[in-house]
Protein backbone atom coordinates (compact mmCIF):
# COMPACT_ATOMS: atom_id res chain seq x y z
CA UNK A 1 0.00 0.00 0.00
CA UNK A 2 0.87 3.77 -0.68
CA UNK A 3 2.38 5.47 1.80
CA UNK A 4 1.47 9.40 2.76
CA UNK A 5 4.23 10.56 5.30
CA UNK A 6 4.43 14.50 5.26
CA UNK A 7 0.45 14.45 3.49
CA UNK A 8 -2.36 16.29 5.25
CA UNK A 9 -5.44 15.54 4.80
CA UNK A 10 -8.58 17.50 5.93
CA UNK A 11 -11.89 15.57 6.36
CA UNK A 12 -14.55 18.41 6.51
CA UNK A 13 -17.83 17.46 8.16
CA UNK A 14 -20.87 18.81 10.37
CA UNK A 15 -23.22 17.01 13.05
CA UNK A 16 -24.56 14.01 11.67
CA UNK A 17 -21.76 12.22 9.41
CA UNK A 18 -22.37 8.41 9.04
CA UNK A 19 -19.57 6.98 11.75
CA UNK A 20 -17.56 4.64 9.87
CA UNK A 21 -17.73 7.02 7.33
CA UNK A 22 -15.10 9.20 8.93
CA UNK A 23 -13.94 7.07 11.57
CA UNK A 24 -12.61 3.97 8.59
CA UNK A 25 -10.81 6.77 6.09
CA UNK A 26 -9.09 8.69 9.33
CA UNK A 27 -7.65 5.54 10.55
CA UNK A 28 -6.70 4.14 6.84
CA UNK A 29 -5.07 7.70 6.09
CA UNK A 30 -3.14 7.54 9.43
CA UNK A 31 -1.97 3.99 9.16
CA UNK A 32 -0.67 5.26 5.98
CA UNK A 33 1.10 7.76 7.92
CA UNK A 34 -0.92 10.84 7.27
CA UNK A 35 -1.56 13.77 9.15
CA UNK A 36 -6.01 14.11 9.21
CA UNK A 37 -7.35 16.43 10.31
CA UNK A 38 -11.50 16.65 11.09
CA UNK A 39 -12.20 20.41 10.09
CA UNK A 40 -16.11 21.44 10.83
CA UNK A 41 -18.09 24.85 11.10
CA UNK A 42 -18.61 23.87 14.76
CA UNK A 43 -15.94 23.76 17.39
CA UNK A 44 -15.63 20.97 20.40
CA UNK A 45 -17.17 18.30 19.75
CA UNK A 46 -19.55 16.82 16.82
CA UNK A 47 -21.93 13.45 17.01
CA UNK A 48 -21.63 11.14 14.56
CA UNK A 49 -25.25 9.32 13.10
CA UNK A 50 -24.44 5.36 13.64
CA UNK A 51 -26.59 3.73 11.13
CA UNK A 52 -30.25 4.61 12.69
CA UNK A 53 -29.22 6.16 16.09
CA UNK A 54 -27.09 8.77 17.20
CA UNK A 55 -23.23 7.59 17.76
CA UNK A 56 -19.85 8.79 18.95
CA UNK A 57 -18.46 12.47 19.06
CA UNK A 58 -15.32 13.25 17.64
CA UNK A 59 -13.34 16.17 18.77
CA UNK A 60 -12.39 19.19 16.09
CA UNK A 61 -9.56 19.50 15.36
CA UNK A 62 -10.02 22.83 13.02
CA UNK A 63 -12.86 25.13 12.53
CA UNK A 64 -13.71 25.62 9.29
CA UNK A 65 -13.69 30.15 9.38
CA UNK A 66 -10.04 30.46 9.55
CA UNK A 67 -8.49 26.88 7.62
CA UNK A 68 -7.13 27.17 4.75
CA UNK A 69 -7.53 24.48 1.69
CA UNK A 70 -4.08 25.17 0.45
CA UNK A 71 -2.62 23.87 3.64
CA UNK A 72 -3.82 20.54 2.98
CA UNK A 73 -3.03 17.83 0.12
CA UNK A 74 -6.21 16.17 -0.20
CA UNK A 75 -10.26 16.28 1.54
CA UNK A 76 -12.68 13.70 2.34
CA UNK A 77 -16.19 14.13 2.44
CA UNK A 78 -18.06 11.75 4.39
CA UNK A 79 -21.62 10.82 3.68
CA UNK A 80 -24.66 10.48 6.03
CA UNK A 81 -27.76 12.75 5.31
CA UNK A 82 -27.69 15.26 7.63
CA UNK A 83 -24.11 15.76 7.29
CA UNK A 84 -24.07 16.95 3.65
CA UNK A 85 -27.28 18.57 3.63
CA UNK A 86 -26.13 21.11 6.02
CA UNK A 87 -22.48 21.74 4.93
CA UNK A 88 -23.86 22.52 1.90
CA UNK A 89 -25.71 25.25 2.78
CA UNK A 90 -22.93 26.73 4.08
CA UNK A 91 -20.69 28.99 1.36
CA UNK A 92 -17.52 28.73 3.17
CA UNK A 93 -18.11 25.02 3.05
CA UNK A 94 -19.02 24.83 -0.36
CA UNK A 95 -15.73 26.92 -1.42
CA UNK A 96 -13.31 25.26 0.70
CA UNK A 97 -14.22 22.05 -1.19
CA UNK A 98 -14.38 23.97 -4.61
CA UNK A 99 -10.68 24.65 -3.54
CA UNK A 100 -9.74 20.77 -4.21
CA UNK A 101 -11.62 21.19 -7.23
CA UNK A 102 -10.12 23.94 -8.58
CA UNK A 103 -6.80 22.76 -7.20
CA UNK A 104 -6.94 19.19 -8.80
CA UNK A 105 -6.11 18.09 -5.38
CA UNK A 106 -7.45 14.35 -4.54
CA UNK A 107 -10.43 14.17 -3.49
CA UNK A 108 -13.01 11.45 -1.75
CA UNK A 109 -16.51 11.30 -1.10
CA UNK A 110 -18.68 8.88 -0.10
CA UNK A 111 -22.36 7.92 0.18
CA UNK A 112 -24.04 11.40 0.30
CA UNK A 113 -21.12 13.23 0.67
CA UNK A 114 -21.31 13.98 -3.19
CA UNK A 115 -23.89 16.23 -2.50
CA UNK A 116 -21.45 18.65 -1.80
CA UNK A 117 -19.90 18.43 -5.31
CA UNK A 118 -23.30 19.48 -6.86
CA UNK A 119 -22.60 22.33 -5.19
CA UNK A 120 -19.60 23.28 -6.13
CA UNK A 121 -21.41 23.57 -9.68
CA UNK A 122 -17.57 21.53 -10.63
CA UNK A 123 -18.44 18.56 -11.54
CA UNK A 124 -20.56 18.75 -15.14
CA UNK A 125 -18.82 15.69 -17.21
CA UNK A 126 -16.66 14.07 -14.32
CA UNK A 127 -17.80 10.57 -13.90
CA UNK A 128 -18.75 9.25 -10.04
CA UNK A 129 -20.59 7.33 -7.70
CA UNK A 130 -22.94 7.90 -4.78
CA UNK A 131 -25.66 6.82 -2.65
CA UNK A 132 -28.45 5.48 -4.98
CA UNK A 133 -31.12 7.93 -3.83
CA UNK A 134 -28.22 10.87 -5.66
CA UNK A 135 -28.17 9.69 -8.47
CA UNK A 136 -30.49 11.68 -10.25
CA UNK A 137 -29.04 14.96 -8.73
CA UNK A 138 -25.92 14.38 -9.82
CA UNK A 139 -26.77 13.63 -13.71
CA UNK A 140 -28.72 16.73 -13.19
CA UNK A 141 -25.37 18.58 -12.24
CA UNK A 142 -23.65 17.07 -15.48
CA UNK A 143 -21.98 13.82 -13.65
CA UNK A 144 -21.68 10.66 -15.31
CA UNK A 145 -23.47 8.52 -12.50
CA UNK A 146 -22.30 4.65 -12.17
CA UNK A 147 -23.38 1.81 -10.15
CA UNK A 148 -19.62 0.93 -9.04
CA UNK A 149 -17.93 0.31 -5.60
CA UNK A 150 -15.30 2.99 -6.00
CA UNK A 151 -14.59 5.39 -9.24
CA UNK A 152 -11.73 7.87 -9.59
CA UNK A 153 -11.69 9.87 -12.01
CA UNK A 154 -8.68 12.06 -12.07
CA UNK A 155 -7.92 12.19 -8.55
CA UNK A 156 -12.10 12.30 -7.79
CA UNK A 157 -12.53 9.39 -5.53
CA UNK A 158 -16.69 7.88 -4.66
CA UNK A 159 -18.14 5.44 -3.61
CA UNK A 160 -22.12 4.43 -2.61
CA UNK A 161 -22.12 3.07 0.73
CA UNK A 162 -20.10 1.64 4.07
CA UNK A 163 -20.24 -1.56 2.50
CA UNK A 164 -17.76 0.07 0.06
CA UNK A 165 -15.39 1.16 2.55
CA UNK A 166 -12.18 -1.10 2.50
CA UNK A 167 -12.22 -0.44 -1.71
CA UNK A 168 -12.79 3.63 -1.26
CA UNK A 169 -9.84 3.89 1.52
CA UNK A 170 -7.68 1.84 -0.64
CA UNK A 171 -8.25 3.93 -3.74
CA UNK A 172 -8.24 7.09 -1.93
CA UNK A 173 -4.50 6.68 -0.62
CA UNK A 174 -3.57 5.79 -4.10
CA UNK A 175 -4.84 9.06 -5.18
CA UNK A 176 -3.74 11.35 -2.48
CA UNK A 177 -0.26 9.35 -3.04
CA UNK A 178 -0.13 10.30 -6.54
CA UNK A 179 -0.87 14.26 -5.48
CA UNK A 180 -2.25 16.97 -7.37
CA UNK A 181 -4.16 15.44 -11.18
CA UNK A 182 -3.58 17.91 -13.47
CA UNK A 183 -6.49 18.31 -16.17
Amino acid sequence: MARLEGKKVAILTEEGFEQVELTSPKQALEEAGATVHIISPQSGKIKAWDKDKWGIEVEVDRELTGTNPEDYDALVLPGGVLNPDKLRQNKEAVDFVAAFLEEGKPLAAICHGPQMLIETGMISGRRLTSYPSLQTDLKNAGAEWVDEEVVTDNGLVTSRTPADLEAFNKKAIEEIAEGVHQD
